[in-house]
C-alpha cells in the first residue's frame, strides 16, 4: 500500500506503484487534465513519473507560475524537432528557457526570419499530433554512443559525472535533457518564433558560430497576443531609434561601446544632473571628483585586481602599471583618508558623478544599455555602526523621491554574500542584518537573492518599472565593512580612540547613460517639459516676422526656458509637423496679430491650440512647470 500526501494534508492510498496521472485522476479528471508536472518529495518530475513508495505530492497546473517554464522547455524541444525535420544537416547543441521564452542553438547553414513560417508550420504539425513526451535514463557510455555524430552533445556528456543520464523522446525525436517536460506536445496552444541570430558555442569566439533561434510560448492565445503587442510597443520605444530621430546621441566604430552625446542629448543630460545635484544638496551630500587612472597597487589594495581584473582596462605610465577605474570606490577611500575624522564629522556623504570604464564583449554592447564607458552617480557614506539604519533609510527615501519625479515605480531586492567575496563571516552577518533592519523600517515587501551580493558586501538592488511595465535594475545600496579595513580608515570616537567606520556605496541613476536610455523608452521620446532638450519652438509665419520671433526666444532664454526659432523658408504646416516629430512640447506660431497684441498661439503635442496667450503669463506658467518638474503639461 502506497500513501500519497497532498499539500492540504489529505491522503490518497494505492495498492501499488502509480504515476502522477493516476494520483491526479483520483482527485478529478478535469484536474488531471490541467496538471503539467509535480513535485514528489521535493523533486520536480514529469506527470509520467512512477511513484513507488509513500510520497508528498504537489501538482503543478497550467495556472501555476512554474508551469510556463515547463511549457517553454518543451516548446524548445518541439522547435528543435521541427528544425531537424526540415534541415537534415542541423546538429543540436543546447536549448534553454530564458526570460519571456526560449532559444535553441543549431550548427547549421544560416537561416533568416523568412524561414520562420515553414518552421512554425512543422511545429504546429508536431503539436497537433499530441506526441507523448517520455523520459528514459541510460548509462554515460550509451549516451556518448547515441550522440557519436554530435560533437556538442558529446562535449556536454563527457563533462557529466558517471551515472545515469536522462533523455526525452517525442515521436522520432530524442534530446539530452534533465526535464521535466509537459505530458505531451498538445499542451502547447500558442507559440511564436521571434528572431534568429549568430551565437558562438559556449560564448567563445574561437569556437564554431551557431544559429540561435528564439521563440516564446503560452498555454493559450490571449497572453501570446498581449506579449506580441508588448513587444511591438517596446520596439516603437527603442531608445536607439528615438535617439537617432531626436538627434540625441550616436556611436562610432572608432569608439565601440562609448556614446557620443549631441547638443540635444547634452541638454537632457544636464537636466538630469541638475536635478541630481539639487536633491543631493538637500539630503546633506557634498560633491567630489576623483582621478580616472590610478595605479595597480591601489586596485590590489581594494581587491579589484584580484576579483575584477578581467573587466578592467590597464595602461603603463612611467613604468608603473595602472588601470582606468571601473568603479569610483577606491578613489573615495583615498579622499576620506586624507585627513583625521572625529565621530562628530560623521556621517560623511560624499557623492561623485564619476566616469568609469569596463570591458564588455562586443557581442553584448547594446545602445546606451550596455556600454564600455559610462558615468555613475556614486556616493560613499562613511558612518558609525549605530548610524547604519538611519543612513540606509535616508537613501531609500531619496531613491523614492527621485524615481517618483520621473513617474517610475520600483521594488526592492536584497542580495546576500556571493561565493567569491572578501571580509569575515562576522562582518557579512552584521552588514546583512543592517540592511534587513533598514528595509523593515522602510516598510513594504522585498525579495531576497541569495548569493548575489557584491564581492565586498551585501546590497539592496532597486528595480524600477517603466510606462509599459518593464523592470530595470538601476539603483543599488551596498553596505561595506571590508574596504574601510583594507584602506585602514578610521575616526576618533567619543572615547578618544580610533574606530573603523562603516561605509555605504550607493547609486540612484546607476549608469547615467543607461538611465537616460531607459527614460527615452519610458517617455517614448515625449519628455516632460523640464527634461525636453528643446522646450519651446517658435515658428514665424513669414520671413518678416523672424526678428520678432528671435526677440520672443530671447525673452524665453532669459527666463531659463530652452527655446529656438525655426525661420526656414518652409510651409508652416511642414514646420509644425517636423516639430511634432521632434517631440517638442510647446510649438508657438507668431503672426502680425500676435506681434501687435504681444500674445502667442500655443500648440501642444496632443494637438490642442490656444490663441491669444499673454507672453508674460506663458513664461510664468512654463517656468513654474519646469521648477516643479511636473510630469503633466497644463500651462495653456
Amino acid at each position: 500500500m502506497i500513501s500519497i500526501t497532498l499539500p492540504d494534508g489529505a491522503q490518497k492510498h494505492f495498492e501499488g506503484p502509480v504515476d502522477g496521472f493516476a494520483v491526479a485522476g483520483s482527485i478529478s479528471g478535469g484536474f488531471a487534465g490541467n496538471c503539467v508536472a509535480m513535485d514528489a518529495n521535493g523533486k520536480r518530475v514529469d506527470m509520467h513519473h512512477v511513484i513507488e513508495g509513500d510520497a508528498k505530492i504537489r501538482f503543478i497546473t497550467k495556472k501555476d507560475p512554474e508551469a510556463l517554464e515547463i511549457l517553454r522547455h518543451t516548446a524548445a524541444h518541439v522547435m528543435a524537432q521541427a528544425v531537424c525535420n526540415l534541415y537534415r544537416d542541423a546538429i543540436l547543441t543546447i536549448g534553454p528557457v530564458i526570460e519571456n521564452g526560449f532559444y535553441y542553438d543549431f550548427d547549421m547553414k544560416p537561416i533568416s526570419e523568412e524561414d520562420f513560417p515553414k518552421i512554425e508550420a512543422e511545429m504546429k504539425r508536431i503539436i497537433q499530433a499530441k506526441l507523448p513526451v517520455r523520459r528514459t535514463e541510460v548509462k554515460k557510455a550509451e549516451a556518448l554512443n547515441f550522440y557519436k555524430n554530435d560533437p556538442y552533445k558529446q562535449e556536454i556528456i563527457s563533462e557529466l559525472e558517471e551515472g545515469t543520464i536522462s533523455f526525452y523522446t517525442q515521436g522520432d525525436f530524442t534530446d539530452l535533457c534533465r526535464g521535466p517536460h509537459l505530458p505531451d506536445t498538445g499542451f502547447i496552444k500558442a507559440f511564436k518564433l521571434m528572431k534568429v541570430s549568430g551565437a558562438y558555442w559556449r560564448g567563445d569566439p574561437e569556437r564554431p558560430q551557431l544559429q540561435r533561434i528564439y521563440g516564446t510560448a503560452f498555454f493559450d492565445k490571449k497572453p501570446l497576443a498581449d506579449y506580441l503587442n508588448f513587444i511591438e510597443e517596446a520596439r516603437k520605444r527603442d531608445h536607439r531609434k528615438i535617439g537617432t530621430a531626436l538627434d540625441l546621441f550616436s556611436f562610432s566604430d572608432q569608439a565601440p561601446g562609448m556614446p557620443f552625446f549631441h547638443p540635444g542629448g547634452m541638454e537632457l543630460w544636464n537636466a538630469l544632473i541638475d536635478y541630481w545635484r539639487e536633491e543631493h544638496r538637500g539630503a546633506g551630500y557634498v560633491e567630489t571628483k576623483t582621478p580616472v587612472i590610478l595605479n595597480r597597487s591601489l586596485w590590489e589594495q581594494s581587491g579589484h585586481w584580484e576579483n575584477y581584473r578581467e573587466n578592467m582596462y590597464t595602461v603603463t605610465i612611467d613604468e608603473t602599471e595602472s588601470a582606468i577605474k571601473p568603479m569610483n570606490c577606491p578613489g573615495g577611500m583615498l579622499l576620506f583618508k586624507r585627513k583625521r575624522h572625529s565621530y562628530r564629522d560623521l556621517p560623511v556623504r560624499a557623492a561623485e558623478i564619476g566616469l568609469v570604464h569596463r570591458h564588455e564583449l562586443s557581442g553584448v554592447l547594446s545602445g546606451l544599455f550596455r556600454v564600455r564607458a559610462f558615468h555613475q552617480d556614486d556616493a560613499h557614506i562613511f558612518m558609525t555602526p549605530d548610524m547604519i539604519g538611519d543612513e540606509i533609510l535616508g537613501v531609500l527615501k531619496l531613491v523614492e523621491r527621485m524615481y517618483l519625479t520621473f513617474g517610475l515605480g520600483f521594488h526592492l531586492e536584497l542580495s546576500t554574500r556571493p561565493e567569491k567575496s572578501i571580509g569575515s563571516d562576522a562582518q557579512w552577518e552584521q552588514a546583512t542584518d543592517g540592511l534587513k533592519s533598514a528595509l523593515a523600517a522602510y516598510g513594504g515587501d522585498f525579495i531576497v537573492n541569495e548569493g548575489d551580493g557584491a564581492f565586498y558586501g551585501p546590497k539592496i538592488d532597486i528595480h524600477i518599472k517603466d510606462a509599459i511595465g518593464r523592470t530595470w535594475q538601476c539603483g543599488t545600496i551596498q553596505l561595506d565593512m571590508s574596504l574601510p579595513e583594507r584602506f585602514d580608515l578610521s575616526y576618533v570616537g567619543e572615547d578618544n580612540e580610533k574606530h573603523r567606520p562603516v561605509m555605504i556605496h550607493r547609486v540612484i541613476y546607476g549608469s547615467i547613460e543607461r538611465f537616460l536610455g531607459i527614460l527615452v523608452e519610458h517617455y517614448a521620446g515625449s519628455f516632460p517639459l523640464w527634461l525636453s532638450p528643446v522646450q519651446v519652438i517658435i515658428l514665424p509665419i513669414n520671413d518678416a516676422l523672424a526678428p520678432y520671433a528671435g526677440g520672443v526666444s530671447d525673452a524665453f532664454f532669459k527666463a531659463g526656458i530652452r527655446s529656438r526659432v525655426d525661420d526656414r523658408t518652409e510651409s508652416l504646416n511642414r514646420k509644425v509637423r517636423e516639430a511634432q516629430l521632434l517631440k517638442i512640447p510647446l510649438i508657438i506660431t507668431v503672426g502680425e496679430k500676435e506681434k501687435n497684441a504681444k500674445t502667442l498661439a500655443v500648440r501642444t503635442l496632443d494637438g490642442k491650440v490656444r490663441y491669444g496667450v499673454n507672453q508674460e503669463d506663458f513664461i510664468r506658467a512654463v517656468s513654474e512647470n519646469i521648477a516643479l518638474r511636473l510630469q503633466d503639461l497644463e500651462i495653456v
